[in-house]
């Protein structure tokens, strides 16, 4: 089990655009496997490559937090092909972490993706698991849910990571 340090709200490389997964071999099947030991350990229900250090278009999603076998997704390359309807509700991030605060997501997202093998899949998902694609998806674009919240929501959490990251908290 390699559980990797999860990179935060400040860190240069949470804010680049990653590049795509060109090799799917053992590596990545290792990266992946230390992703989600690190998603596990912390616990998350998603977590981006970009969120360990690592500046590649790859993330992966169990919105049962490994409650249920069989769940864990690996996307690599993914693109939203599209959405319908909305969705209100809570959104947290493990590079955002002990913050919550109410973010709109599409209810439904249609996305393309290379599997771990390289195979090029399509997925219908909604609810929970369209929340997670889109969060993780803004990861790898350089986006964190706090960039959508607009005024006092936002500028509350700034301050206080502020404030914690004056106090060496952060």
């Amino acid at each position: 089990m390699v559980v990797l340090p999860i990179r935060k709200l400040g860190d240069d490389v949470l804010r680049k655009q990653t590049e795509p997964v060109v090799n799917f071999d053992a590596d990545l099947k290792k990266l992946v496997d230390d992703m989600t030991d690190t998603m596990y350990d912390a616990p998350g229900v998603g977590l981006a490559a970009n969120q360990i250090g690592v500046s590649l278009d790859l993330m992966i999603i169990d919105v049962t937090s490994g409650e249920e076998p069989g769940n864990l997704h690996v996307f690599a390359n993914a693109t939203i092909s599209r959405t319908e309807e909305e969705q209100v509700g809570d959104e947290g991030c493990l590079s955002v972490p002990g913050f919550f605060e109410i973010v709109p997501r599409p209810a439904k997202v249609w996305v393309r993706y290379q599997d771990v093998d390289g195979e090029w899949r399509e997925m219908e998902t909604e609810g929970l698991m369209a929340r997670a694609v889109c969060h993780e998806t803004d990861h790898l674009r350089g986006l964190l849910y706090v960039d959508h919240l607009r005024g006092l929501k936002k500028e509350r959490i700034l301050r206080k990571i502020r404030k914690l990251d004056k106090a060496g908290e952060w």
